[in-house]
């Protein structure tokens, strides 16, 4: 394969042997592109790799620098470009087939570079880098020059295409944006010039957006001021102010993802949104193309383009879905057809440079030729693999075949001589390693489920997998045979190393394994007398460590010293750690940590690392003796390699490029070379029966794969099936019978199972005693029931494992405290949550907001909530006063020296001082006195002194309103605080009002216990919205919780309610004294005059006996008894109306007080209003002011916005005068260049004559004619099969071009000076002197028309930058005038200033005010004649209304009458359709018999009677029918046991059925192919004859039953009964 490469930028010398890159492997990560009509190229990791089409030839050029970043190619130059992944990035450029360099091209961009595209015509390529520079570039790729760039930063872009029709234009998109370039050229000057396309929105509709530099629709607002454009609004003055837009504003567009150039330099472009849109390339309007058929428009939805490509009336796109749709374009619409079903999602769609073939390259790398013709072609030129390499090895020897693995699990096999595909075979589970054994040709593949699966590789075109191991369940890492191929070793993630006997022949059985840490022989462990462990200290750590086949030296790779160290292993056994000192140090020169790796014969120890360089070193020396780049840094380096038995071949496998590199030596020989051939023939002869024995074992294991595979399987489910104790309840291993069991589970389980047959006696008699110790502790739970109390034990005190409980009770006690530990945390946010609004809205307040509430009225006033004022808002007031004060005194001593004479002042100067302090008073009061109305507010009814504050008419300068908005401020505050002095006296009157009903009530209250009486005491209390301060104090009975102490609170608790008591029994003492006057006095030592009422005068004792019985002495007695009875009555009735007196006055005195306060309140309340509307009339002043600094501002945003863009408009204006003069001098002095040309080209041809004159003057006449004559050059013609194909037909000629167009013209010359066209009798000498001169005059014409055709190039270039100069002339002026309006608007605001004035109620008569703003033609008149007037017509009006009101009634009157006439006849209507409903009324049989029929109810007895009869009759049979229904189920259960046995037969029958069938079916397909083909396709027609015949019946039968239901609708129909109108 033939191969370049730039030597130039190799830095690594080869010492000795060097190694050459003999075929790549890889597959296309981008763009795949052709180069000319039969070869494509593609970039791979390091390499750039050519394929033809027609042989599927690969040719490889390689990137010495590092990773190929982006490829483009020239078809015309057949040259190829292609840039370099590194700082500071080069392009270079390579001619094709040759792969010779044609030049390398350096620019300024400093990471990468993302797109390149050659121009069809001319020797132009567009370049495009990432961040930071953002920048395209247009280059002289054959001069290695930039003509011009320019940058956009922050623009990604995604495609980038020449016109093909036009090298001019060049169109960047990317999924925002579409943007146009323009190329102007002026002689040898280029120039860029962008248009972005505008894109519609996602639906597809057009958003028309506003200028934002001169909006025009903005309204005029005549009251508030200018309206400006947002961004005045927003404050922006730089160039942001152009392009700003509000969120709102914004609406999200189209997502370009592909475009496409036309014939006609229009563009077609694929949208994300299935949108399809052409543009227009001169004006770049745009045009949603719209789809014919409706169908198809649903599918559009679901096609989102991601490749496109132009044919002849339309194009063709392709997204994810695998098809390949054809879009008929016609004028602005389309219809969509499938033109290739590709089956895999296509990345990229491109024609051949003769429009003959379409090349298709999927997203796994997959390469597809489509070919245009009479029989249309499909082919595929290039298969990728399923992910990149995962792993690579050689199949033994090494020197035909190798193998390669994805992760997926797909292997393929490669020929070593071209790198083709021989082989594949999927294993359809992800896979991590490969390895090849030496002494079969059979291979190990593992996975990541932990299975290693065998390959049979003797047939390199169908490998096939023969066995499946699966030793555990971790993924393996690592597999690797010995030289000798008896054994593989095994590496998993879990730390095992399993060993397997490597030969077909033992069924690759696993041996053993062993872990890192530890070395037993338990559950298929291998033992220590097989496996000698020794430990190592060694001074670096250790990326890599290989050991020698001899195990006499350990080589090294360190991993934070860039060394390679060798260590020699001491010959005598030890114990513990020994140290290693380094027997060979030498530098690795290789980037990071590396991995070392020993060849198959061990004289080579190759290194390999990030940096991506393969290093071969001799063993002995650790010196490098070979050295290749055959991957990068950029990729992450190398990951594997492989060398063969015979050390002729190397394959190195990228870790992301995705790339497989072949090496082979091209100077190899000496005794090196020697020595390892030798030992490749002794190995060759050492494995040469063993590797024939085992082959041949291979053929038999081919053929009974299968058969192993159930054997295993069976194997498995026995084990699962064996039980290892029916009463145990300590199965280790729970297995579904599906599942397969990993080796060292099965191993684990025979290990329990033999365990358990060797313990088992001791096992049943643990658990008897385990049985009795239960019976024990349940016997001993039982009697602790019975016991007393203080006997009775815990139940946590019969617990055996004390440790278990241990740690449930840690378990809750964890709970418990993290429970605890989250409630904390949220009452602790809680809590600062808390403290943070209290610090604001209470602590902060210097004011606390409270309100007060009448006693008998619905009245609520509120105070002012105030903060403190700041110490800047103070000093700021400060300065403004001391302004205000400055500004008085100075326009004070202005007007006296205007005013007052000189002679006056000069008398009254010595009374200066007092005159001032009057006129200060003087001044104040005449301020004070002014009307509120002019004031805007109503602040001074507050004693607040508005004398500093300026006029509402003064208020011009910015200063000026800032200063009046502190005052405002200050005004505002003074009205609060004098209202809330107020406030406050008024809730210390309502405190003291409180207290005194409270005083009061405490008599009352008296009173009423005293009369007896069950009124209730009116007691007033203050609410929550007076005394806000409570809701911050959390009360206990406002916790529903019950409360939580901790153990030293409770404790202090106790001790306190101890003490407490303890005090209380001191304090009490003897209660001797208290008994004694409660017995002698009744409790008290002096009666009161409360106690009257509860007075009893004692009766006497003979009261008891009948008055009959008294004696005289009694009777005396009773008279004095009734005497004190009525005496104490009489003072009971004046004490009781006493008090009800006192009661009543104390009532009325508290009803008053309240009533007054009341009333105060009230007032208070009123006063709260006004002092609410004042505050509102200044903060509207505020407001005012606010918004007219506001509008100023934005008034000066947009002026220094529009100086700013008139600055850079009259710099581009300079630009541009300049371009255009320079533009005009170098026309100038071409088009002398070009006069001068033209004239030696006349002054050749008139002194054509004079040069020949001395010849006859017929010879000069012929001569002349033969000086005029000019050969035909013939131009190539487009065949006509091709001209049908190619879309873009002629395309206009390059520069190249152009010179092989001279180079046949100067050839068609030679003819024509040939000897044989000279004319007859002519001298040879004048012959070849006419000759010179004509060669000369062509040479000078065609000199003349290339001046002419740069002649008019840059007179267009001039007339666009003339009219592009007269645009930013017309810009300017438009600026400048926008200027002018705008400094008229802000003077007009200025002095038209928007002024607040109190007017009454009552007095204001304007309506439509908007329209009466300007009084230009108003007059002056009393206010009597308006009043006349306005008398006269209310009186006129009057009469009017009236009659109005008597053609009304009349009117209603009509209008009601006819009304009702509706009404009726609206009833009747409504009548005659009853009427006629009831006629028309459905009447059925059922309801007819229930009317006809007298016993109707005995006749729905006898029918129910009926119904029963043949129910029992249904249900007898029902019976019978199930039980013959169970008969015939027995039955049929016997039948499926007898079947059930002859399946099981004949399954066992089926096994050997099966090798039988597999070896016929191999048969057949190496025989039998045509003829099955055959049979197939006359299958499938035989079926299709079949649809065809059941699809004619199909229809006949649907007419059949169309013409039935027919009939049965009108045969329906004639029974219906028909009820006629009577």
């Amino acid at each position: 394969m033939a191969q370049g490469r730039e030597r130039e930028e190799n830095t690594y010398a080869t010492v000795g042997a060097s190694l050459s890159v003999r075929w790549v492997q890889g597959y296309p990560k981008q763009n795949v592109h052709f180069i000319n009509d039969s070869t494509i190229c593609y970039p791979c990791g390091n390499f750039v790799i050519f394929i033809n089409i027609e042989t599927k030839k690969k040719t490889v050029l390689q990137c010495m620098n590092g990773v190929v970043g982006v490829v483009a190619t020239n078809i015309p130059c057949e040259v190829v470009a292609f840039s370099d992944r590194r700082l500071r990035p080069l392009i270079y450029i390579y001619n094709f087939p040759g792969l010779t360099r044609r030049t390398k091209l350096k620019g300024n961009v400093l990471l990468d570079y993302t797109l390149l595209s050659f121009s069809y015509c001319g020797t132009y390529l567009a370049s495009y880098s990432s961040l930071p520079e953002f920048e395209l570039a247009i280059w002289n790729w054959e001069s290695s020059v930039i003509l011009c760039k320019k940058s956009q930063p922050g623009t990604d872009v995604s495609q980038m295409t020449f016109n093909p029709m036009n090298w001019h234009q060049l169109c960047l998109s990317s999924p925002s944006a579409v943007t146009v370039w323009t190329i102007e050229r002026s002689n040898q000057e280029h120039y860029l010039k962008a248009k972005s396309v505008k894109l519609p929105m996602e639906d597809g509709s057009f958003f028309n957006e506003t200028d934002v530099i001169f909006p025009t629709s903005l309204a005029k607002d005549l009251i508030y001021g200018p309206i400006l454009p947002l961004s005045a609004i927003a404050g922006l003055v730089g160039e942001e102010a152009e392009t700003f837009r509000p969120k709102d504003d914004l609406y999200p567009s189209l997502h370009p993802s592909i475009h496409c150039w036309t014939p006609t330099s229009d563009l077609y472009v694929g949208c994300e949104e299935g949108h399809l849109l052409m543009i227009n390339g001169e004006t770049l309007k745009v045009t949603v193309l719209k789809i014919e058929d409706t169908v198809a428009k649903e599918r559009r939805n679901l096609i989102s383009p991601v490749t496109m490509a132009y044919q002849k009336g339309g194009v063709l796109i392709s997204g994810i879905d695998g098809f390949v749709y054809s879009f008929i374009i016609k004028d602005s619409t389309y219809k969509i057809e499938t033109f290739l079903d590709v089956e895999e999602p296509v990345e990229h769609m491109r024609f051949s440079p003769n429009c003959q073939m379409l090349l298709i390259q999927t997203d796994k790398g997959s390469i597809y030729i489509y070919t245009f013709g009479e029989e249309p072609t499909f082919d595929k030129v290039l298969e990728a693999c399923d992910g990149k390499f995962q792993a690579i090895d050689f199949i033994p020897p090494g020197n035909e075949y190798c193998m390669t693995l994805t992760h997926s699990g797909e292997v393929c096999i490669w020929c070593i001589e071209d790198g083709a595909c021989a082989g594949k075979v999927y294993l359809n589970t992800p896979a991590t390693v490969l390895a090849c054994s030496p002494s079969s040709l059979s291979a190990a593949v593992g996975t990541m489920g932990g299975s290693i699966h065998f390959l049979d590789v003797r047939d390199a075109e169908a490998p096939k997998a023969i066995y499946k191991a699966l030793p555990s369940e971790w993924s393996v890492q690592h597999l690797l045979y010995d030289q000798q191929g008896i054994y593989l070793l095994v590496g998993t993630s879990g730390g095992y190393i399993f060993i397997i006997n490597a030969s077909p022949s033992s069924l690759f059985q696993v041996l053993g394994f062993t872990v890192s840490a530890s070395f037993t022989d338990e559950r298929g462990r291998l033992k220590d007398e097989l496996i000698h462990k020794f430990r190592y200290e060694i001074e670096h750590t250790l990326s890599s460590a290989v050991l020698d086949f001899q195990s006499h030296q350990i080589y090294g790779f360190c991993n934070q010293v860039p060394y390679i160290c060798s260590y020699l292993i001491p010959q005598q056994e030890h114990s513990g750690i020994c140290i290693l000192k380094p027997h060979q140090k030498v530098q690795s020169k290789h980037y990071g940590p590396g991995m070392l790796s020993l060849s198959p014969h061990g004289l080579w120890l190759i290194t390999i690392a990030k940096g991506g360089i393969l290093c071969i070193r001799d063993v002995r020396t650790l010196e490098t003796f070979a050295r290749s780049r055959s991957h990068s840094h950029q990729g992450h380096g190398i990951q594997s390699v492989r060398i063969s038995m015979d050390g002729q071949n190397i394959l190195v496998n990228g870790k992301d490029d995705g790339t497989l590199v072949h090496l082979r030596w091209r100077q190899f020989g000496g005794n090196l070379a020697s020595e390892v051939i030798e030992y490749y023939e002794k190995l060759l002869i050492s494995l040469h029966n063993t590797m024939d024995e085992e082959n041949n074992y291979l053929s038999i294991q081919r053929g009974e794969s299968l058969n192993l595979e159930s054997k295993s399987e069976c194997s498995m489910n026995e084990n699962m099936k064996s039980s290892i104790d029916s009463s145990s309840q300590e199965d280790l291993v729970q297995v579904d019978g599906i599942k397969e069991i990993p080796w060292i589970q099965q191993k684990s389980q025979e290990a329990i199972k033999n365990e358990v047959k060797l313990f088992s006696k001791k096992r049943k008699e643990i658990k008897t005693r385990i049985k009795a110790l239960a019976k024990t502790v349940l016997t001993m739970m039982e009697e602790n029931e019975t016991v007393d109390n203080i006997a009775k034990l815990d139940q946590k005190e019969f617990g055996l494992d004390l440790e278990e409980l241990e740690r449930l009770h840690d378990e809750n006690e964890e709970e418990v405290a993290k429970i605890r530990k989250d409630a904390e945390m949220h009452n602790l946010a809680k809590a600062y949550l808390a403290e943070l609004i209290k610090e604001e809205c209470w602590n902060s307040m210097a004011v606390k907001g409270r309100a007060l509430k009448c006693f008998h009225m619905p009245y609520v006033v509120e105070n002012f909530p105030m903060k403190e004022r700041t110490d800047e808002e103070l000093k700021e007031l400060k300065r403004v006063l001391w302004q205000k004060k400055i500004e008085t005194e100075c326009l004070k001593l202005r007007k006296e020296i205007v005013e007052v004479q000189s002679t006056i002042t000069l008398a009254k100067k010595h009374h200066e001082e007092e005159d001032e302090e009057e006129e200060e008073e003087d001044t104040a009061v005449k301020n004070a006195n002014l009307p509120n109305y002019l004031l805007g507010s109503l602040s001074t009814d507050f004693g607040v002194h508005a004398s500093l504050l300026s006029s509402q008419l003064e208020l011009h300068s910015r200063e000026e309103k800032i200063n009046q908005i502190i005052l405002l401020k200050d005004v505002i505050y003074k009205v609060k605080t004098a209202f809330n002095h107020e406030f406050d006296a008024a809730y210390k009157q309502k405190e003291f009002e409180v207290a005194r009903v409270k005083e009061k009530n405490v008599r009352i209250q008296e009173i009423i216990l005293d009369l007896d009486l069950e009124e209730v005491v009116w007691q007033p209390e203050f609410d929550d919205c007076e005394k806000p301060e409570r809701t911050l104090v959390v009360e206990n009975k406002e916790i529903a919780a019950q409360k939580t102490l901790n153990p030293w609170l409770k404790a202090r608790a106790e001790l306190t309610m101890t003490h407490e008591m303890e005090q209380q029994l001191l304090t009490q003492g003897p209660d001797t004294r208290c008994r004694a006057l409660m017995d002698m006095m009744g409790g008290v030592l002096e009666v009161k005059k409360e106690d009257i009422l509860k007075m009893v005068i004692p009766q006497p004792p003979f009261m008891a006996k009948a008055d009959t019985l008294w004696s005289e002495e009694e009777r005396k007695q009773f008279k004095d008894y009734e005497k004190k009875v009525k005496e104490l009555n009489e003072e009971r009735d004046k004490y009781r109306k006493s008090l009800e007196a006192e009661m009543k006055k104390l009532q009325n005195s508290i009803q008053e007080s309240t009533q007054n306060f009341d009333e105060h309140l009230k007032r208070l309340f009123e006063r709260r209003v006004k002092a609410e509307m004042v505050v509102n009339q200044e903060e509207l002043k505020i407001n005012n002011l606010v918004y007219s600094l506001l509008l100023d501002e934005e008034i000066n945003s947009r002026e220094a916005f529009l100086n700013n863009y008139l600055a850079r408009k009259q710099e581009e204006k300079n630009q541009s005068s300049e371009a255009i003069q320079k533009s005009r001098e170098d026309l100038d002095v071409y088009k002398e260049n070009y006069d001068n040309l033209l004239a030696e080209d006349k002054v050749l041809d008139h002194s054509f004559k004079k040069e020949f004159s001395e010849i006859p003057s017929h010879q000069v006449d012929i001569l002349y004619k033969l000086f005029k004559r000019r050969p035909r050059i013939h131009k190539q013609k487009i065949h006509l099969d091709t001209a049908s194909i190619v879309p873009f037909g002629e395309r206009p000629e390059s520069g190249k071009l152009s010179k092989d167009t001279f180079a046949q013209l100067m050839k068609a010359m030679d003819d024509l000076d040939n000897i044989n066209n000279m004319p007859e009798g002519l001298d040879p000498s004048v012959w070849e002197h006419f000759c010179k001169t004509r060669r000369a005059k062509v040479e000078n014409e065609q000199k003349v028309k290339q001046k002419a055709a740069g002649l008019m190039e840059m007179m267009a270039f001039l007339q666009r930058r003339t009219e592009d100069d007269e645009k930013l002339q017309q810009e300017i002026e438009k600026v400048l005038h926008e200027l002018t309006v705008l400094q008229e608007e802000k003077v007009r605001f200025q002095l038209n200033l928007t002024i607040q004035i109190l007017l009454k109620q009552g007095q204001v008569e304007l309506e439509n005010f908007q329209l009466l703003l300007e009084y230009p033609d108003a007059i002056l008149i009393n206010k009597s004649i308006i009043e006349d007037l306005n008398s006269v017509i209310r009186t006129q009006g009057q009469k009017k209304v009236a009659s109005m009101m008597e053609s009304k009634d009349v009117h209603k009157g009509i209008f009601q009458i006819e009304w009702e006439h509706k009404k009726m006849e609206m009833e009747m209507e409504d009548l005659n359709q009853k009427a006629w409903d009831i006629q028309m009324l459905f009447f059925s049989r059922d309801r007819q018999k229930y009317l006809n029929e007298p016993n109707y109810e005995t006749l729905i007895a006898i029918q129910i009677g009926i119904m029963e009869q043949t129910i029992a009759v249904l249900e007898k049979t029902h019976k019978k029918n199930v039980e013959n229904c169970k008969k015939l189920l027995k039955k049929l259960g016997r039948y499926s046991n007898q079947k059930d046995i002859a399946n099981y037969t004949l399954s066992c029958n089926l096994r050997e059925e099966l090798v039988a069938v597999s070896e016929r079916k191999e048969i057949c397909n190496a025989v039998g192919s045509k003829l099955t083909c055959e049979k197939i396709a006359k299958e499938r027609y035989e079926n299709m004859m079949e649809q065809q015949k059941l699809t004619n019946i199909a229809k006949q039968q649907a007419e059949q039953i169309l013409i039935l239901q027919t009939e049965l609708e009108r045969l329906r129909m004639k029974t219906f009964p028909a009820l006629v109108q009577m």
